[in-house]
């Protein structure tokens, strides 16, 4: 017994001991990643994660406008291929809306219509959009203004020269290291920070900004920061009243927050909605920028948004991936394990799939290759 008690004694030494030493070394934010991930039993957020975070609501609208069903609404089965990759990757909803109807939609895993699952990085194209209405707006004059106009900690040497469009389109130049793996990467500690704007503000600019695409989620932080300051209003709040509200969502969404008491948001990713709300945005610019007869968005924003910036990397544009794909060009709302919006303007389609994983390779570098399978099964599904 006294064996036990000594070792208890020296187990709890050895805890404060490690406590002290995150907090000396100000990486403490490690305690809430066990906490609240890997005590869980994941390597990498996940899902339902949402609920182990501050969130602020984004509330649906006043108005709802549910989506129509088509008239041969879930008329054809899935493909064998598509059922493997569902079983395989984890699907919790699958939808393919044609013509703004609901042609198909399906939901696994105990998840349904209204279950809330994280968005991941599909959030960037919110932000980005925000950037826009904010544009639109003439709370920020246009692509071209400095961040430092709203940033201060980025008024020296190359980040003097950095801009707002530098930061939608991924090409601030700055030394953020997307690693979501890593306990101890950049990516992580804005994950589970408790002060994202200390964070932020501790990025230097190594390259040059505006010449070339880097995928850097601190880019679409600072983004958030700069339209909260030009706007005077939290991000949650604008795109309430933006987007969420007049787009007819039906349900409220959560956003998560780096803690009450700095309330600002993780803008790089972590809305919590469902597959038909998420939808609403694809539509939204697959329609140009308008709804229901209104101009929510400037077209030419969009129509920006939707082009590659760098002629080496066609992939990307401002807030939206791209992609040609069975002789189409999609673009499209990504994130982390597989959470997709794919659009495809000329036939009228949007295919929005949500997961717990997605195949393997390196999503920073190349489209993996379920990015392929779920178009192409969905085109199988609609030409049968």
């Amino acid at each position: 017994m006294k064996v036990i008690k000594k070792l208890l004694k020296y187990l709890v030494i050895i805890i404060g001991l490690l406590v002290v030493i995150l907090y000396i070394t100000d990486t403490d934010y490690l305690i809430k990643a066990v906490r609240t991930i890997y005590m869980k039993g994941h390597t990498t957020a996940f899902l339902e994660d949402y609920k182990e975070f501050d969130n602020r609501v984004i509330e649906a609208s006043d108005q709802p406008l549910a989506w129509p069903n088509h008239k041969d609404y879930n008329s054809v089965d899935v493909t064998e291929t598509l059922k493997k990759a569902n079983t395989d990757w984890g699907t919790i909803a699958f939808v393919i809306i044609k013509n703004d109807s609901i042609w198909f939609e399906n939901y696994y895993d105990g998840f349904g219509e209204d279950s809330k699952s994280n968005s991941f990085s599909m959030a960037k194209s919110y932000v980005s959009g925000m950037l826009g209405k904010a544009i639109m707006e003439g709370h920020i004059k246009s692509l071209d203004q400095p961040v430092c106009d709203f940033l201060p900690a980025f008024c020296e040497g190359k980040a003097a020269n950095m801009t707002v469009g530098d930061l939608s389109s991924m090409a601030s130049g700055t030394n953020w290291d997307e690693a979501y793996y890593s306990p101890l990467s950049i990516t992580t500690r804005a994950y589970f920070d408790d002060d994202l704007a200390k964070v932020m503000n501790g990025l230097k600019v190594v390259n040059e900004p505006g010449q070339s695409f880097k995928y850097a989620s601190g880019d679409t932080q600072m983004l958030a920061m700069v339209i909260e300051k030009a706007t005077g209003k939290k991000l949650y709040d604008y795109l309430e009243e933006s987007f969420w509200k007049p787009l007819g969502c039906e349900t409220d969404a959560l956003w998560q927050v780096d803690s009450d008491g700095h309330d600002l948001v993780k803008a790089y990713c972590c809305i919590a909605s469902n597959a038909k709300d998420f939808a609403r945005f694809g539509k939204l610019y697959k329609d140009h920028g308008k709804w229901m007869g209104k101009q929510l968005l400037d077209s030419s924003f969009v129509a920006k948004s939707v082009t590659p910036r760098f002629s080496d990397s066609p992939e990307y544009g401002y807030g939206w991936w791209l992609k040609e794909h069975l002789g189409k060009s999609f673009f499209m709302m990504r994130g982390h394990l597989g959470q997709y919006v794919f659009v495809q303007p000329e036939d009228n389609i949007i295919i929005v799939r949500l997961g717990h994983s997605k195949s393997p390779g390196n999503a920073l570098e190349t489209f993996t290759d379920d990015i392929s399978l779920y178009i192409e099964e969905a085109y199988e599904m609609l030409n049968e």
